[in-house]
């Protein structure tokens, strides 16, 4: 094997945000701007000689190049093996489970998630640790670190891999296995659901919609849905993942999601539908005529956890993101568990579940997972909802209603103001914060301030602090708005305004959500002025 030691200067814009480093495919193209970032994550890790890496991704454009790139890099750098899914493609979940399995040293997902695909679109690499689960911020500190001060890169002198041919082909001296990547994930889902309950549920006639939006999810949930479990074929639409997901935005919400979201509002609605992101660990659930918030879903699927045979023992403990909804700390209260409160990211989770401490988790943004892998699931969300469906043998409304005759309901809604200019948006953030510490005691209105604050995380495990992760303005009566400046886009900036309410399990549970929250919304907008400081009239996406 040939290994060529190549000059290279720094990108000043390889910082890697909540979930990796994303840009457009046009940044990525330059010239050895993955090879620099790969090099660099390689230069920030100890003891991987040898080892075994696993590489795949959503099967976005650019996806090819970028993996072949990658497996020389690997193979120039010492590595023992890599794993790589055929085609290229590994949903997220599914990466993080074949690194746990393998137990692989680490891996390279190569994916921007929820963000547009083709040419003109999105692209992104993180690295995941032994774990399975993204790398924290230490490590992302220092590839980030090493970014601003390269000067070489190492790549092996070798032809590409087939990733069309399953089996173990080389790279110079280092084995490449191209593997099935659907399989191991759909093994271990049969470990976690009971797969014949779910079975005798479609058997009966129940009817499903899954919209995979020609991502990731795709041959997962065909080969689960419609081949193990029996449902008729065409349950999965859009399944064949494309380059530019068919000219669609791969973001399960009820903008990017209409198709389906019509479809379950309408007469002949089928009695679930489902959909994932671009890399498989997100999901929406609809129910015939309920929407079911993903704050809710996960307070849901965390109170019915034990109708499926992998959780049958109880679970020991929730998490959730800050920005997500309180509905889940009402369950955790009820079982007695524990609940942890989050910054936003998945990485968050992970020293939590590693320890035991927890073993369901969600985010707002439609990422719900479990201890089976390190990373959010879609899918596992899914054959989870489908599994409460399946042994309670009610419909989604009546699931959802009874939640919140037994809990109570929270009304929660999240408003996005996608590329904003980035320095109207830090300003708004800013002054906002210097405006905290004299709200909290303020009455405006109905709502007095209990407490307002920019969120600071400590690990409980580890120790380690996350400051500036979000403002929170909390009021007497449980309800709350939530400030926050996204880091998933890859331009301007999106600025995320969360909102919500709390109503007693006999209150009333049927009232518009944007117009429960209405007096919120206007409050938000007398504190923080967004439509003055950011020049829009109305949010890019309600949630």
């Amino acid at each position: 094997m040939t290994i060529k030691t190549v000059s290279t200067t720094p990108y000043g814009d390889q910082k890697p945000g909540t979930s990796g480093l994303r840009k457009r495919v046009g940044v990525f193209m330059q010239p050895n701007y993955v090879e620099n970032f790969v090099q660099s994550v390689f230069d920030s890790l100890e003891g991987y000689h040898g080892k075994t890496l696993v590489i795949g991704g959503d099967g976005r454009y650019f996806n090819d190049v970028a993996i072949q790139r990658a497996i020389r890099i690997a193979a120039a750098n010492g590595f023992g093996a890599v794993l790589v899914g055929r085609d290229g493609l590994l949903s997220t979940p599914g990466a993080s489970h074949i690194i746990r399995k393998c137990k692989a040293f680490g891996g390279l997902v190569l994916s921007a998630s929820h963000n547009p695909g083709g040419p003109e679109g999105d692209f992104g690499i993180k690295y995941n640790v032994g774990n399975g689960g993204p790398a924290p911020e230490r490590i992302t500190d220092a590839i980030y670190a090493r970014t601003k001060a390269i000067e070489r890169y190492r790549i092996a002198d070798v032809p590409d891999i087939d990733l069309s041919r399953l089996g173990t082909q080389h790279s110079g001296g280092m084995a490449v296995e191209v593997i099935d990547p659907v399989a191991d994930y759909a093994a271990l889902m049969e470990t976690l659901f009971d797969f014949d309950r779910i079975r005798a549920l479609f058997a009966s006639g129940f009817r499903m919609r899954f919209d995979a939006m020609h991502a990731v999810t795709g041959p997962y949930a065909t080969r689960i849905l419609e081949e193990m479990l029996g449902a008729p074929a065409g349950t999965v639409v859009n399944g064949t993942p494309l380059p530019d997901f068919g000219g669609g935005h791969p973001d399960p919400n009820l903008v990017y999601a209409r198709d389906l979201l019509e479809l379950m509002m309408g007469p002949d609605a089928p009695d679930f539908g489902a959909a994932s992101d671009g890399d498989g660990d997100r999901n929406l659930i609809i129910g015939r005529g309920r929407f079911v918030t993903p704050s809710d879903s996960l307070a849901i699927l965390a109170a019915n956890a034990p109708l499926a045979p992998g959780y049958a023992g109880g679970i020991a403990g929730i998490a959730r993101s800050m920005p997500t909804s309180a509905a889940a700390d009402r369950v955790a209260e009820a079982l007695g568990i524990e609940l942890h409160e989050t910054p936003t990211g998945w990485k968050f989770f992970g020293n939590l579940l590693d320890a035991g401490r927890v073993t369901i988790c969600g985010e707002e943004s439609a990422g719900t997972g479990s201890n089976h892998v390190r990373e959010k699931d879609g899918l596992w969300a899914v054959l989870l909802w489908l599994n409460i469906l399946a042994a309670r043998r009610q419909s989604v409304d009546e699931v959802v209603r009874g939640h919140w005759r037994t809990y109570g309901r929270n009304y929660y809604t999240r408003h996005d103001y996608e590329e904003v200019d980035a320095a109207a948006a830090g300003a708004l953030m800013d002054d906002l914060r210097g405006r905290l510490p004299d709200l909290p005691g303020q009455a405006f209105g109905p709502y007095q301030v209990s407490y307002a604050d920019d969120f600071t995380y400590t690990d409980p495990i580890d120790g380690s602090t996350s400051a500036r992760q979000g403002i929170r303005i909390g009021f007497s009566d449980g309800g709350r708005i939530v400030l926050r400046l996204s880091g998933t886009g890859t331009v301007g900036a999106t600025l995320r305004l969360y909102l919500e309410r709390y109503e007693p399990p006999d209150g009333r549970h049927d009232l518009d959500t944007q117009a429960a929250l209405g007096p919120l919304i206007a409050l938000a907008e007398r504190i923080a002025a967004i439509r003055s400081r950011t020049g829009r009239d109305a949010p890019s996406v309600i949630t």
